[in-house]
């Protein structure tokens, strides 16, 4: 049953990948483009975006846009849910976006199946646009055969978010920049023991990989996909060491995996289960809606000290970001409209402004030191966002062709692990296995 279910799961990306390149060229109006032409101040854009938390603020930036050139620019939401359902049918020649935003997950399967529209033109006309001033990693990841599909709207870094009346109650210190891992063991442990089980450390779920433990194995050495893209790490001896050290936080520190299910990891913390959880820097204004948000702060991410010397080296403090992406279809009416609005939404000042508005921490670099201010200013000290924007070692987030497939695969086998941590060895195997069938078709 395992096996059959494996290959269906590549079928599936496989023939999703076909769709997409032989419905995109279908549908490319890219030969339209040119970056010379006289904008069409009556044109009508649509911009799709998944996270309601940002709308309103993206709006406001292309409403300067619309003060600026006269064109009309209507932000709506999409929930993550249905964004990609919606986008791969616009792909196939339904209604879609002028622009939206592009993740990691899906990028290349996008930008080699004709769906994004060529900016490269565009980039390469705008003497404001240097993509050199953009996070490496995340200009990397939305290049194709040489040219540009999206420019970096943002990175994202995480943070432990924790309780500090928990840590109150029980009598341990909050969590700083002097914290190891191990540290964070003891202490998530020691207020486990403390409440007899009644308030756990922390928590964390499979699906926690970018905001989780996805951080634990880079700071120990370990890796997810091989830097090339074309190997698991999941099987290594580093990734395993670094797992086998999650494996004692699960069976010490963590709420078990069926509170984990029920609730949710913001659950169990909202709702003074959990006094610490890893989260993107994104989530941490949506927290202050809940009550008792008075005593949530922030603090760096623990690292780890490799030589034993007791303090934090270069390297040593980890954090995975992921980057979004601005893209337009490549099937718009008005592809130099959108592509304008593109670089509109991707210059310094707006990526400034978005930080000032706490939109989110910006893809261009250096241009959102005001976002952890304004995230402190509604309640929550945010403080700890900027220190490990600003001193961290940021490692793109892992990923290839298939992303989904093999990560929706792990997340699934993983829960084995936490339900009984001895196995969490022979799971990685499996994950590797699995993954590297699904690398050796991309």
């Amino acid at each position: 049953m395992k096996s059959i279910k494996k290959w269906m799961a590549l079928l599936l990306a496989v023939v999703m990948a076909l769709s997409l390149t032989a419905c995109g060229a279908a549908g490319d109006s890219s030969g339209d483009a040119d970056p010379e032409a006289e904008l069409d101040t009556s044109a009508e854009l649509e911009v799709w975006v998944w996270d309601s938390d940002q709308q309103d603020g993206i709006q406001e930036i292309c409403d300067l846009f619309t003060e600026e050139t006269g064109i009309s620019v209507k932000v709506n939401v999409v929930t993550w849910d249905n964004y990609w359902t919606l986008l791969e049918a616009g792909a196939s020649g339904g209604d879609m976006a002028d622009v939206f935003w592009m993740h990691v997950q899906e990028a290349e399967k996008y930008m080699s199946g004709d769906i994004l529209l060529d900016l490269t033109p565009y980039i390469e006309a705008d003497e404001d646009i240097d993509m050199s001033n953009y996070y490496e990693g995340a200009v990397d990841t939305f290049t194709y055969d040489g040219k540009y599909y999206g420019i970096p709207k943002d990175h994202d870094i995480n943070v432990i978010l924790y309780n500090k009346a928990i840590f109150d109650e029980y009598g341990f210190d909050y969590p700083d920049e002097t914290w190891t891992w191990e540290t964070f063991y003891e202490v998530a442990s020691g207020i486990t023991a403390a409440s007899g089980g009644s308030v756990y450390g922390a928590a964390m779920n499979t699906t926690n990989d970018q905001d989780g433990w996805w951080n634990i194995v880079y700071a120990m050495g370990g890796t997810v996909i091989s830097e090339d893209g074309t190997v698991s790490g999941l099987d290594s001896d580093a990734t395993k060491t670094a797992m086998e050290f999650v494996g004692k936080l699960i069976d010490d520190a963590f709420a078990p995996q069926s509170m984990v299910s029920e609730n949710g990891t913001n659950g169990l913390f909202t709702n003074d289960l959990a006094a610490m959880i890893c989260q993107g820097n994104y989530t941490l204004a949506g927290f202050t809606e809940y009550d008792g948000s008075e005593n949530y702060a922030t603090a760096v991410l623990p690292y780890y000290d490799a030589n034993g010397n007791g303090q934090c080296d270069d390297g040593e403090r980890v954090t995975i970001y992921n980057s979004l992406a601005w893209s337009a279809s490549a099937s718009t009416a008005h592809p130099n409209e959108a592509a304008a609005l593109v670089l509109w939404l991707s210059s310094y000042d707006m990526q400034v402004k978005q930080a000032e508005l706490g939109v989110t921490l910006s893809g261009y670099v250096g241009a959102d030191s005001a976002y952890a201010d304004v995230i402190s200013a509604k309640g929550i000290d945010a403080s700890a966002v900027q220190v490990m924007n600003d001193t961290a070692t940021l490692i793109s987030y892992p990923h290839s062709r298939y992303t989904t497939t093999w990560q929706n695969y792990y997340r699934e086998q993983l829960v084995n692990a936490w339900l009984d941590t001895s196995v969490m060895s022979d799971v990685l195997d499996n994950c590797a296995a699995y993954m590297n069938d699904i690398l050796a078709t991309e």
